[in-house]
This record gives structure tokens, sequence and C-alpha cells, in this order.
């Protein structure tokens, strides 16, 4: 007999789920989430790992939806990577035929998912390129207005027939309602012919629901193209968003290096011999443009959407009504402008030592040596870009490297006189035969506060948002709902253990004065052999730093420890080369398997750590070596740290260890992805026993943690985990009186006696 999924109330939104049974803190994240709705207000809130924070929130968003058709809210779901993303779709397309079956035609939504050229192109041609940036490079050759119109007089011009066909579909190139992955995009396009990057990005007008990357809202260039037509009475959710400040500081950072400023060279003489070619046969086209500059920009809105590149990143409004300064007016006056600037630029490179500036500083420097006014770099980027796209009708993808340094001032310049004015710093930096220059933003809420003015609800959610407190301070903002929740379990399926110690009694840090001591290196090696012997299947291992593991896997090699280890299991290692990385991982999960089982050498900062699951059979273990610090003599850093103590009263070392606890949370967190899964964490350094370091960690692993232990301790405790695990077990949890899977009946007693009386 197929069971009922579930239909409840919460208060007066009916909501509907599409699985029997529902977790409890499942069930008060939706209370929490629809406060946040009702009051139109933002919120922060933390759901463990493996509670099913996505559909929680997916039916509860949509099920409001539904209850409210006067005023139907947009869901801009927004996830850190490309599998996220698809996972999130699955879920909903579940969810959505759930809710068909109950209510017919008027729950039928439109959803997409929203991804690079690269994911979504269905063109074999375009395809074939290496990289994501020769896959837009190779688009635009073939859909740009300039390429378009040059193909009417040229026929051995070569245009994409999927844009083309989509184009003269014109309005009639709609998705019919349903929930679309990337993969369904690329299908319906293939079918009917269309570019299913170019329909998605039309479709993002008419979507109920929106899956999306961070940057498509946060990156100021890319948000200005894609998300400008949003309506405010969306609600934006920002998935797995633990490190949501370090992405907004991204989004408004930017380098310059030496091999980009050749680029930009390169790409000037090219513009050059161009105008010169202009003034010679079409000198009337260069007089239309100077007569249109003197009245002002205005571009953006005339521009084909195939042809912007980068929205004009974080200027002002009222800048874009000025009319352009008169020195760059004139085409070949605005090469020469560049030409100095990137002089300029070169010089500041030369330094052989490192300097560090501020915005006012830098622009007073390039006025004095360089004769470049502050109001003639805030029309750079759109002067160059009017260039391009009107006389010269120039492919913007050829003079990227020239766009960049463009980029580069009008962002310093869109915040130096605004609220934050040393939220940016410039930093030019030797590192070992090159120099760069940083513009190096700061302050995180300078990137999502026009998010948080703009919509009406953002949901900030993840599972490690530890302490959570810190977040509205980093962020700027006041939520009107902010909750952490606990993990129901009907058994202890996570065993986090804090080792201080190794069986020898001496304690275990990477502490810099105490990570090359050979007793600290011998105890994390006998503390691994000794776990391979006895935990089955896959174990992973994280350390602090890739010059930190393979320092240390070397040592382990010379002693003989790598040899004992190896005789149990297989040993992988995460490198900064992809391709490598991607290998090591698909041959771990094949010996795990395999029952040959296996272990991961990884680091807490590289890429497994923010987007590999190492879930069920792949990770029985977690071992975090040491405390995941940033490199504390950083200059960006430093500048950062100053700059958080002067403005928010942040201290150094509260920002610090946030932001290690947070990310060795977030490592040791791989290892469990549901109930039903079970896994060990062990923190293998004596610094997580002290209170300020163990008290920023998760709730749901602080209220397991074992603290202080040695090898020997560790060991004896893993054998009776391991034990205890192999039993059966009820996943209702009512033979303990725990009850952790919730029915529609108990949720029907609930809503008479309130939730709190709920037993976990």
């Amino acid at each position: 007999m197929r069971k009922k999924k579930m239909i409840f109330k919460i208060e007066d939104v009916t909501v509907y789920f599409p699985y029997e049974n529902i977790y409890p803190e499942q069930y008060e994240y939706m209370i929490e989430l629809k406060r946040t709705l009702d009051a139109k207000g933002h919120c922060l809130l933390e759901m463990p790992t493996g509670t099913g924070k996505t559909i929680a929130l997916l039916s509860l968003i949509t099920s409001y939806r539904l209850s409210r058709p006067d005023s139907p809210i947009k869901l801009v779901y927004c996830t850190r990577t490309v599998h996220e993303m698809e996972k999130t779709l699955a879920e909903l397309k579940v969810l959505h035929d759930y809710q068909v079956s109950q209510l017919g035609a008027q729950a039928k939504i439109l959803a997409i998912g929203l991804s690079s050229r690269k994911n979504l192109c269905v063109n074999p041609k375009v395809l074939a390129a290496e990289n994501r940036d020769s896959v837009d490079a190779a688009c635009r050759k073939r859909t740009a207005s300039w390429v378009r119109d040059m193909a009417v007089e040229n026929k051995n011009v070569e245009l994409c027939d999927y844009f083309e066909n989509h184009e003269k579909a014109g309005e009639n190139a709609l998705l019919p309602p349903g929930v679309y992955t990337l993969e369904d995009l690329r299908t319906f396009g293939k079918n009917r012919g269309w570019c299913p990057y170019f329909l998605a990005r039309h479709m993002v007008q008419f979507a109920n629901v929106i899956v999306y990357s961070y940057q498509y809202l946060l990156d100021p260039k890319v948000a200005g193209i894609i998300s400008k037509e949003l309506q405010k009475e969306s609600v934006v959710v920002f998935d797995e968003a633990h490190n949501i400040d370090n992405v907004c500081i991204e989004a408004l950072s930017v380098s310059v290096r030496r091999v980009t400023l050749e680029g930009a060279n390169r790409n000037l003489n090219k513009i050059r011999q161009e105008i010169d070619r202009f003034k010679a046969t079409d000198a009337g086209r260069l007089r239309a443009e100077y007569n249109r500059l003197v009245e002002g920009l205005a571009l953006r809105g005339d521009l084909s959407g195939t042809d912007q590149w980068l929205a004009n990143p974080a200027l002002p409004h009222d800048i874009l009504k000025e009319a352009v300064p008169g020195n760059i007016r004139r085409a070949e006056h605005f090469v020469h402008v560049l030409r100095r600037l990137l002089q300029y630029l070169g010089g500041r490179l030369d330094t052989e030592n490192v300097e560090k500036e501020s915005p006012v500083s830098f622009v007073s420097s390039l006025n004095s040596q360089a004769g470049i006014e502050q109001k003639t770099l805030k029309f750079c980027y759109d002067r160059l870009h009017s260039l391009h796209v009107n006389p010269l009708k120039l492919q913007i993808q050829m003079n990227l490297c020239l766009f960049r340094q463009c980029a580069t001032l009008q962002l310093l310049l869109g915040h130096m006189q605004g609220a934050f004015p040393s939220s940016l710093s410039l930093t030019t930096k030797e590192c070992l035969i090159f120099q760069i220059l940083y513009c190096s933003c700061h302050d995180a809420s300078l990137a999502i506060k026009p998010v948080f003015d703009r919509f009406q609800s953002v949901v900030i959610t993840s599972g490690t948002l530890s302490p959570i407190d810190l977040y509205p301070r980093l962020l700027s903002f006041n939520p009107v709902v902010s909750r952490s929740f606990k993990m129901s379990m009907t058994r202890d399926c996570i065993c986090p253990m804090v080792l201080t110690r190794g069986s020898d009694q001496l304690p275990v840090s990477t502490k810099f004065d105490m990570r090359s001591d050979p007793g600290v290196v011998r105890n994390y090696g006998k503390l691994l052999v000794e776990m391979v012997s006895i935990v089955p299947d896959g174990v992973v291992c994280f350390f602090v730093s890739y010059s930190y593991m393979d320092g240390i896997i070397a040592t382990w090699s010379e002693t003989g420890i790598l040899k004992e280890i190896m005789q149990q299991k297989l040993v992988f290692i995460e490198t900064q080369d992809v391709v490598e990385t991607t290998l090591a991982l698909d041959n771990y999960r094949r010996a795990c398997d395999r029952g040959r089982g296996a272990v991961f050498f990884s680091v807490a900062r590289g890429k497994v750590a923010e987007g590999i699951d190492f879930d069920r059979h792949y990770g029985r273990l977690v071992v975090m070596y040491g405390v995941p610090f940033q490199y504390t003599l950083s200059k960006i850093l430093l500048a950062r740290l100053e700059y958080l103590r002067d403005t928010f009263q942040i201290k150094e070392g509260d920002f610090l260890t946030f932001d290690a606890l947070r990310q060795a949370a977030q490592c040791v967190g791989r290892v469990i992805r549901s109930k039903a899964d079970y896994g060990m964490m062990i923190f293998a350094d004596k610094r997580y026993s002290r209170h300020d370091k163990r008290s920023k960690l998760p709730g749901w692993i602080l209220s397991h943690l074992r603290d202080n232990l040695s090898t020997d301790m560790a060991i004896h405790i893993a054998r009776e985990f391991l034990r205890k695990m192999a039993q059966p077990y009820d996943k209702a949890g009512t033979t303990m009186g725990k009850k952790t899977l919730l029915t529609q009946e108990d949720l029907d007693k609930m809503a008479e006696t309130g939730v709190q009386d709920m037993v976990y």
C-alpha cells in the first residue's frame, strides 16, 4: 500500500510536503521561515547537515505563494555550485509534481536553472572550446550584433543556428510550465532548435522560481545584466551561505597582473588602428558618436542583450546622466588617456616593496603623475564600451584585458566617496617572479546591501553559521529571525571528538612552533594508522594548507607510516590541479565501492572541502588536522582585520577564530548527509579544547562532542561507536521515546497542543 504524503497547516498556510514523514527540525524551520515572510524581513537560519533543509525551504515558500494568489512571490534560490543547483531543481521537481497532483493546473509553476554558456550551450563547435572563457568568446563570435551585421553582407561569416532560430521566434520563444534542470533546458533547446542559454536568460523575467549562482546577484558586473528585472516581491535564498561574506568581498575585489597589462596594451594598439582606418574611410560615424557623447551616455537601455559583456560595475546612477568629459569624447583622445593609464599601472607594478594605499591616495597619485582626473576615470568603462558598440563594432571579447582595467578603476571609484571610504585598499605585492596590484574590498556589506534593500525577504541559511550573531555585523543588516536548530536523532549517529594528545601523552597541534615537531608528526601518523585499521570504507583527512600536507606526507613516507596506512587502505591526494583531483576522487569512490577502502588527503580551504560530499561509505571518519586559520601575514587579510576592528569593533582574534572554526565545521560536516548515515569526526589539535574555539562550533556538533582525548581513548570510543552503529535501529524512534519522524497525525496533534510539546 502506497503511503500518503503530507498536507498540513502552519497558521494560515497549507503546506504541501512530498514525503510521508517530516523531521521536527524541518517543521520548526518552516515556522521560522513563515515568520520571516510575514514580516517581509530577512533571516539567518542554521539547520544541521542532513536534515532536509532544501525541501523544507522549497515546500514552505511555494506553499506560501499558493496561499496568496493575489500577490504571488518569486523565489530566487542561490547556490554555490552547479551540482547543488541540479540537486535543488531535482527536489523541486518532486515537490511540483506532488502539488500539481493535489491542486491541478493552479499549482503549475515555471522553474529554471541558469548557468554559464558552457553548461547550457548545445552548439558542438562552440562546446569544442577548452574552458568557460573560450566558450563565451566562441559564442559571442557567432551571436554579437556586429557579427550578425557583417553576416548580412558576407555569407562566409559563421553564425549560430540555435541563436538565430531563437531570435526569429521572438516573443514566441517561451518555455511551458514545469521545472527545468540544465539537462532539461538543453534537451528542450535541441528539440526546438533554440539556444538554451538565451532562452533561459529570456525566461528569467517570467519564471516563478530561479535557481542560479551567488554571483548573479552579488557581483555587480553580472547582476546588472541578469537580475536587473527581478521584482521587489522576490524571496532570495542564499543556501550553504557560511562563506557569504567572502563571496561578497571577492565580487568587489579585482587584481591587475603584468600579463593583463601587456594584453591591454595589445588591445589598445588594435583599437588605435581601427580608429585610424575609420578616420580615413568613415569619419562621419566617429563624428556622430562625438555628438551623442556631448549629451550623455545613457547606453545600457539601448544595447542588445548579446552585446552586454559586463554591466557598469557599481557606479551611482547619476553618473550615467552626466555628460562625458571633453578630453575623452574624441576617440583618439580617449585612447591617449588609456595609454597614460596603462603606463602608470605598469610603473606601480615595478616596485620591489609591498605597498598599501587607500583609494583616495591612489586617485590623487594617478592625477599628479599621469594627469588623469577623477571624473575622467569614472567614465572610462562606459566610454570604452561605447567605442566598441557604436562606431567601431569591435568584438568585446578580443579586448577583455582593457575592459578589466577600466572595470577596476570604476569599481574603485564607485565606493571612494561612499559610507565606507576605507572599505577598499590597493596593495602591490611581489609574488615570486611577478607583481600583482590588488584592489581589495574589506566590507562584505557593500555587495549584499543592494540585495537587502531591493528584495522583500532574504534568507541566509547553512549547516554551519555558528556563531550566528556575527553575520549581522559583517553584513550590516538586522534579521527579523535568527535561529540555530538542533538535530533530533534516535541514535547518536555522529561522534565528534577533540584529540589533544597522542598515545605518548605529548600534545598535538599545528601551531607554528609545534607543527614541525617530530613528536607531533609521529602522533598524527599513528592516529591515522590506528584508525584505518578499525574504520571500514572511506576515511577523509583535512590539513590546514597544501604545503603542510605535502610536508607531513613526505615525513610519513620517510618514517614508514605511509606504508602502514597503505597496507590497510589505498591513499589518494588532492592537488591544486582540478583534473588530477577529479581523477583521484573518482578512484577513491571506486575503492570504497569495491570494499577495498581508501584514505583521501585534502586541504581545508581547497575545492573538496566546499563542494564534495563524503556520505555513506565514502566517509565513515573525517580527521581535521589542526585549526585552519588564514595566512595571518597576508597584507590583504591584515588590512581587512584593521577595517573590521575600526568599523565594526570586531577583534582580530575573534574574526580569525570564527573564520577558522566555520571552515573546520564545514570540513567535518562532509561526512554525514542524512540521519540514516553515520560518521566520526576528529578535531586533532589541543586548541579545540579551549572554550573560545570549542564554543564557536555548531550546536549540533557541540552537543555530542567528547573533549580532551588521547589517541588510545579515541580508538576505544571509535570501536564502541562502530559497534553501536552496526545494530539495527528504529528510524521513527518510537522505542526510545524520541520522536524524530513526525507523521500527519503527529502534526495534527501539534496543531492543537503547540510545537513546544514535541519530544526530542
